[in-house]
Parts: structure tokens; C-alpha cells; sequence
């Protein structure tokens, strides 16, 4: 059975003599995508750059070598060449990227599948940009989740 399954625990039986039961919080689920920029002009899309061309686990060249291009160069270029590029698919009527659009919708219709679970919540969350996965997990964790 699944280990959402709320039935799940009335298989496994009494719980030995003296033990305390304890309820259990909820749980969260969080759909992470890749990321995306805020907008496509020059401020949100050097801070997304930024941020992603940053991590080393994306540049795996030394700092002292990589930050003077990225600095000096990426980021004196890239912001405006990738809004102008961002801009062309851009969802307008919501003013985001179509990676949030579509994240945003998975999320909601997994919420909705998983509706008859009232201790399981959903939400979203981008590794590189906003909403932070560091932000979704602490907002999880204060709406009473304790496994994420």
C-alpha cells in the first residue's frame, strides 16, 4: 500500500504494551524544478544568472578563474540577451516564465489528486529564482509538516 495510505497503519497491527502513541504531523510534498528569473529585464535576469552560473556544481571551474568572467563578462552581456529570449515565450496575462506557470499547475493538480489526504500538502518550489526551496520547505514546516 501506499505510505500516503491512511490505512496503511491499521495493517500494521497494536503497538506493543507501553508504548505512546504519537500523532504524527504532516507531510509535505514539494515539486522542485530547475528555476527561472523573476522578469525579463536586466535586474531579475542578473540575479537568476547569477545565482545559477554561481553554484559550482554547475561551473566546476576554480572561483578565482570563474568569477572574473562571470562578473566582468556573463553578467555584464547575458541578463539582456536572455530577457529579449525569455521575453518571446513570456506568460503575459500572469506575468512569469511558462516553467512557473506550468510547476505552479502540476503542484495545484497534485494537490487536488491528493485532496482525500487532509495531512499531506503540497506546493512548489524552483532550486535557482523564487520561490526558494529553502522558503517552501520553512513554510511547510510551519504549517505542521514534519517530513518533507
Amino acid at each position: 500500500s501506499s505510505p500516503l495510505d491512511p490505512k496503511a497503519a491499521k495493517t500494521a497491527g497494536p503497538l506493543p504494551a507501553g508504548s505512546v502513541r504519537v500523532k504524527a504531523g504532516k507531510v509535505g510534498v514539494m515539486l522542485i524544478n530547475l528555476g527561472t528569473p523573476d522578469g525579463t529585464e536586466f535586474n531579475p535576469m542578473w540575479r537568476y544568472l547569477r545565482e545559477f552560473l554561481s553554484d559550482p556544481r554547475v561551473i566546476e571551474l576554480n572561483k578565482a578563474i570563474w568569477y572574473p568572467i562571470l562578473y566582468g563578462l556573463v553578467l555584464t552581456t547575458r541578463p539582456k540577451k536572455s530577457g529579449a529570449n525569455y521575453a518571446r515565450i513570456w506568460n503575459r496575462e500572469k506575468n512569469e516564465s511558462p516553467l512557473r506557470t506550468f510547476t505552479r499547475a502540476q503542484a495545484e493538480k497534485l494537490a487536488k489528486a491528493l485532496g482525500d489526504l487532509p495531512d499531506v500538502m503540497v506546493d512548489w518550489a524552483m532550486r535557482y529564482g523564487n520561490p526558494s526551496t529553502a522558503s517552501v520547505a520553512r513554510g511547510l514546516v510551519e504549517q505542521g509538516c514534519d517530513r518533507i
